[in-house]
């Protein structure tokens, strides 16, 4: 199995980042076929594949904001207003993702990208493990 660590600064406010141009060049090196898992090793982030762009991942904050509002309603409590709601949103956006990889590139659907959602302001620094299992050669299994 290959892995990868990748550093990102998602910056002090709620964000969807697009990871796909880093997962593509990741799982490129290989050229084979097999899974790649993105896992976010973080309390309070998760992994989408979704479409992003067209403003979709700000209709998805702005769904989570509904879902989990930023305010004194959680009996987690340290940080900025509401940061307890940053360690549900994991249950809702699971913190990993497993995509097939056909011939070294992601088989996304067309409109499909690999994303962190990070709903944490208090901790703008996150770390996404990518890891590659490639198939047997014989075609036998894994």
């Amino acid at each position: 199995m290959r892995t990868k660590l990748l550093d990102l600064h998602t910056g002090g406010s709620e964000t969807v980042t697009d990871i796909t141009p880093q997962c593509t060049d990741f799982v490129a090196e290989t050229g084979g076929d097999g899974l790649l898992n993105v896992f976010v090793p973080h309390a309070t982030a998760g992994v989408a594949v979704m479409e992003l762009g067209a403003r979709s991942d700000e209709d998805l904050l702005a769904a989570l904001g509904d879902l989990l509002p930023a305010d004194d309603r959680w009996r987690h409590r340290h940080g900025s207003p509401g940061h307890g709601r940053s360690h549900v949103m994991p249950a809702l956006i699971a913190p990993y993702a497993t995509v097939p990889v056909i011939s070294g590139r992601p088989a996304l659907g067309t409109w499909q990208s690999i994303a962190i959602v990070d709903v944490n302001i208090d901790n703008p620094h996150r770390q996404v493990r990518l890891s590659f299992l490639t198939s047997s050669a014989d075609g036998a299994g894994w």
